[in-house]
């Protein structure tokens, strides 16, 4: 290969790593303290660059924003249409999504971070970001995840019901869950978020809908048992922010 073409793709890679660094950096202080709250200059230090080189890439802070919210968003999609596109049934994609979308929320902190802060810029009556998720995010999986519930109905594996209900019931809950964590503090004996707890609930969630989403309840007690046995519960870290509580993991 000629050596300029070598040094052209060399510092291509370097510069999308960096950009990739910098959008990282970003999406940590953008989800912790917000659009008004971060600091470019934090960003900058923390995807080891300097200030100029970080303009070169985003020439402000709302672009670096918009950036940050579009790439998570994208990893999110993807993730989530994975679990829909699965070469299983109907109704075992629809319990598949509904533990993804707990996993979801439970290990991906920073995107579920920024739904909460568009929300309240929306309701603020700011000019935010949560149109681009709706558009690349929860359109085109509501479609997906619509067609799968028509689907199995139409194949005797889900019962009749309203596509829009049944997403609410299968997804629902999980919101419910996680977004009235200081609630649920109150008045449950118990650590709602306790890693045992987290677990037994991923586990009730599961099972639940095998119970009552399919035509047959064995199939879907089946159905159900698989999708837990081959998808782990993701690994916590160290320290997370839980919905207004840091968690330590057990040792």
């Amino acid at each position: 290969m000629d050596p300029d073409a070598q040094n052209s793709i060399a510092g291509t890679d370097r510069s999308s790593d960096t950009r990739a660094r910098i959008l990282d950096a970003a999406l940590s202080e953008f989800s912790s303290l917000g659009m008004a709250g971060a600091r470019m200059d934090r960003i900058a230090a923390a995807a080891g660059v300097n200030k100029a080189l970080l303009y070169y890439h985003f020439d402000s802070k709302e672009n670096l924003y918009i950036a940050a919210v579009e790439m998570i968003s994208a990893k999110i999609r993807d993730q989530s249409m994975a679990v829909l596109m699965k070469d299983v049934s109907a109704g075992e994609r629809l319990v598949r999504t509904a533990l993804n979308h707990f996993d979801r929320i439970l290990a991906q902190g920073e995107f579920q971070r920024l739904m909460q802060q568009e929300m309240m810029r929306l309701k603020q009556g700011e000019e935010g970001a949560l149109q681009i998720v709706v558009t690349r995010v929860f359109a085109p999986l509501f479609a997906m995840y619509e067609a799968i519930v028509v689907e199995g109905i139409k194949t005797g594996e889900l019962i009749e019901a309203e596509p829009l209900q049944m997403h609410l019931a299968a997804l629902g809950a999980n919101v419910l869950y996680f977004m009235a964590a200081p609630v649920w503090r109150m008045v449950l004996p118990f650590d709602p978020f306790a890693p045992d707890v987290l677990k037994a609930r991923r586990r009730a969630t599961v099972e639940f809908l095998g119970k009552t989403v399919f035509m047959d309840r064995s199939h879907g007690a089946e159905v159900a048992a698989r999708v837990l046995e081959d998808t782990p519960m993701p690994e916590l870290p160290s320290t997370q922010h839980l919905y207004g509580r840091t968690n330590e993991r057990k040792k």
